[in-house]
């Protein structure tokens, strides 16, 4: 086990856990999370809460998975951030999905504090990371992440990819999801075809799962699909966002991207769809796999749960367990 002491910042569906995984290998972890109540559980776990970011100056690594960008910056930078402290860490890992541009101006900034940055984001949800099947893809220097690299696979087992210099794991990671809004998209379309014939989602699920087409993501989403069980891992914010990000890419790199355009013209009509409902902010913070009404909507399909909840394939390991 590292001696490092360790920061963390960002206490959310997917840092909570990632940060618990350290805690529970027995590294020192200092944490701080916006709302102090999300992070006060971790605490009673071993965790040193403090009370700022800038408290998190003095820790060998730091840490970051929060929603965007902005949130980054305000955190390193901002009037209570990291850097306000007399000592900065010696490495930032971040985590987070953020742009490349924005990422490697974060990265000029770190330098100028005598500071090393390793871009770091990973692939999978809160649930992927309590059943140990987190992954991640780096990049930056070669020797930062050799580093750090025993750190990420405790919360990553999976395996982590070093992908070389500068922001290149967050065109990875860019790439990746905007795959997984792709994916989603058709298989709901298909699942959508599939039971408006008259085949019962989970029997066509099930197929699917077992066919050569069927991956981690297709299983551990069936249960949401067959059940309407929104319960969020991931919001269409948010990978609306990712698309947007995916497509800028595109054009910046001079990449036709056809159907990742048209997957988020039709993510779209999701906000639009959820206007029919009584509550929509609610409904938005809900899962992306909610697509699966705008799509039934969209084909006159009335959709009922099953009622038959399946194996997500995302059980919690014994070594992962409380």
């Amino acid at each position: 086990m590292s001696e490092l002491t360790i920061g963390w910042i960002g206490m959310g569906r997917m840092g909570y856990p990632m940060a618990e995984r350290l805690v529970k290998a027995g590294h020192k972890v200092h944490i701080w999370n916006r709302t102090r109540a999300k992070a006060e559980p971790l605490e009673a776990k071993g965790a040193v809460l403090v009370d700022s970011p800038r408290d998190l100056g003095g820790c060998d690594v730091l840490f970051t998975m929060v929603s965007t960008g902005k949130d980054v910056e305000a955190v390193y930078f901002g009037p209570d951030g990291v850097t306000t402290a007399p000592e900065v860490p010696k490495i930032f890992v971040d985590c987070s999905s953020i742009g490349t541009e924005q990422s490697a101006a974060i990265r000029e900034k770190i330098a100028g504090f005598g500071a090393e940055f390793l871009a770091a984001p990973v692939s999978g949800n809160g649930k992927c990371v309590k059943a140990g099947k987190l992954s991640s893809v780096a990049s930056g220097p070669k020797a930062t992440f050799d580093k750090v690299q025993h750190l990420i696979e405790v919360y990553a087992p999976r395996g982590v990819a070093y992908v070389g210099e500068g922001e290149l794991s967050r065109f990875c990671k860019i790439a990746h999801n905007v795959l997984l809004g792709v994916v989603t998209q058709n298989l709901i379309e298909i699942t959508v075809l599939a039971e408006k014939a008259g085949v019962p989602r989970s029997a066509f699920l099930e197929f699917i799962n077992d066919s050569v087409m069927g991956s981690i993501f297709t299983r551990y989403k069936t249960n949401a699909l067959v059940n309407l069980d929104w319960t969020t891992t991931f919001t269409p914010a948010l990978l609306r966002k990712d698309l947007d990000l995916g497509l800028e890419a595109g054009r910046a790199l001079g990449v036709p991207m056809p159907v990742t355009a048209t997957t988020r013209e039709q993510l779209q009509a999701h906000f639009g769809a959820a206007m029919l409902k009584d509550d929509p902010e609610a409904y938005l913070e809900g899962d992306f796999a909610a697509l699966l009404e705008t799509a039934a909507l969209a084909a006159g399909l009335k959709l009922e749960s099953e009622g038959r909840p399946v194996p997500t394939g995302l059980e919690v390991m014994p070594e992962a367990a409380e």
